[in-house]
């Protein structure tokens, strides 16, 4: 026999998401990955000489090609943030999901560079940063979901009050 549902009677409830700070750890995670990868450049470009995405001879920086890949990996995290708020309201575990999802988009893009005739130096060093952007929006952009995202408990009250704030105080 199944039971009536009934309003704020015990039901599943959806999660409620603070739009705002997933937006911000988006935003900020999109610039930690920008950063990632311009140093992952640089580092390889700088200290290893390897002429990653650029000739040797453009310097440490390299060319626009530096810049595009530091935009990509910020156009990244934030499409990242895009789909874990899409998940968050329309799946079971979004969580799972979103790990599955950022997991296997870094495998295409580790495996991508090996696809291209670059030397073999250049194409490792190229999966390189790009698995380590990868971790790097998969594990903040998961974490910051997690903490975006409180689920209502049957009964409350759909405004939140900070301690001592409220006047239905029981201590009366």
């Amino acid at each position: 026999m199944t039971a009536p549902i009934v309003p704020g009677g015990g039901g599943r409830t959806r999660p409620r998401i603070d739009v705002g700070r997933l937006w911000s750890g988006g935003v900020a995670t999109a610039i930690v990955a920008g950063l990632v990868a311009l140093v992952g450049v640089l580092v390889w470009r700088w200290l290893f000489s390897v002429s990653i995405l650029a000739p040797r001879s453009d310097g440490a920086y390299g060319d626009v090609r530096t810049t595009n890949y530091v935009l990509a990996a910020t156009g990244a995290a934030l499409v990242a943030t895009a789909l874990a708020q899409l998940l968050l309201v329309s799946t079971p575990q979004p969580l799972v999901f979103f790990g599955w999802i950022v997991g296997l988009a870094t495998v295409v893009g580790v495996l991508y560079p090996f696809g291209t005739a670059a030397p073999l130096s250049e194409k490792v060093a190229t999966a390189t940063v790009d698995l380590v952007i990868g971790i790097v929006i998969g594990s903040l952009v998961s974490g910051i979901a997690a903490r975006s995202t409180r689920v209502r408990q049957p009964g409350e009250d759909t405004e939140s009050y900070t301690r001592g704030s409220s006047s239905r105080s029981p201590d009366r």
